[in-house]
């Protein structure tokens, strides 16, 4: 155990100093997740952790209980639905339908902060709590240019910074100029959500490849423990458990690039780190 504790450990320390040597704009924080811990990655986690503690009671082996344990948090990400081309489709669809919102309420003479509080309530479900945020702030008194950018922040989604562009071009005044744009990028934002929609669908046949490949060799390495200890024998030994934690790595390494090559890139966004500045 003693080496394998201090050879992790190596490799952790290699991974901080490269991480310490990377070269950065100065003031440039370190990029952080935007998605929030929810409850669904708090059950991922137990899951894991059971999955780890039942394999090394079932094999006594320590990488055995670390791969399974990584195995069981992320192959559901690998077999299970794209959910995050569902959350991008459905938030498209929504900055649509926001847009048409603030136009029809403009058309009635109301100023652009009062469209933006009068649609918060009716705002399509994937958006709205970032509308509500936004229209809470300018009901405080915050700036409509400085609340547009921590939306766009808050969003971090390409047809919404195109909203906020729009929208803060035209903060303190509307007209048919602004409705035009608003009618224009909810023709867009739909037009996007259908593309989405076709390229998920050609897609479709590389998800389910990984699916098969992945569950293949899963389904592999549970009967060879189950039914064919003896094959598994040279694995206990420490240099038996360095080859595979190095064999797990690479089959790590392969199902990653399985989901990462299924699923569908975000494109570049228009307003870039929009929330620095508030």
């Amino acid at each position: 155990m003693l080496p394998i504790l201090l050879g992790l450990g190596c490799a952790a320390g290699l991974v901080l100093i490269a991480d310490g040597l990377r070269r950065r704009p100065p003031g440039t924080p370190p990029r952080r997740s935007r998605r929030p811990w929810t409850g669904a990655d708090r059950s991922r986690l137990l899951a894991a952790v059971g999955g780890g503690l039942a394999a090394a009671a079932l094999t006594r082996w320590p990488v055995a209980a670390l791969l399974a344990g990584a195995a069981v948090w992320a192959l559901p990400r690998v077999l299970g639905p794209d959910r995050e081309h569902t959350r991008a489709v459905a938030r498209i669809e929504a900055v649509a339908t926001w847009a048409e919102l603030l136009r029809d309420t403009l058309s009635s003479a109301a100023g652009l902060e009062q469209a933006i509080t009068a649609t918060a309530p009716v705002t399509p479900q994937p958006i709205r709590a970032q509308v509500t945020a936004l229209a809470q702030a300018v009901r405080g008194g915050a700036r409509l240019p400085d609340a547009l950018r921590v939306f766009a922040a808050d969003l971090a989604d390409p047809v919404a910074d195109l909203m906020v562009r729009a929208l803060t071009q035209a903060a303190g005044y509307h007209g048919g100029q602004l409705s035009q744009c608003l009618t224009s990028l909810a023709v867009t934002a739909r037009e996007l959500a259908g593309i989405r929609m076709r390229v998920a669908t050609t897609r479709a046949a590389t998800r389910t490849a990984a699916r098969v490949i992945t569950g293949t060799s899963v389904a592999m390495v549970v009967g060879l423990i189950l039914l064919n200890r003896g094959f598994l024998a040279p694995y206990q030994t420490v240099t038996g458990q360095l080859v595979l934690l190095l064999v797990g790595g690479v089959f790590g390494g392969g199902f990653w690039w399985l989901a990462r090559a299924s699923r569908i890139p975000q494109p570049p966004r228009v307003l870039a780190e929009p929330g620095r500045a508030s």
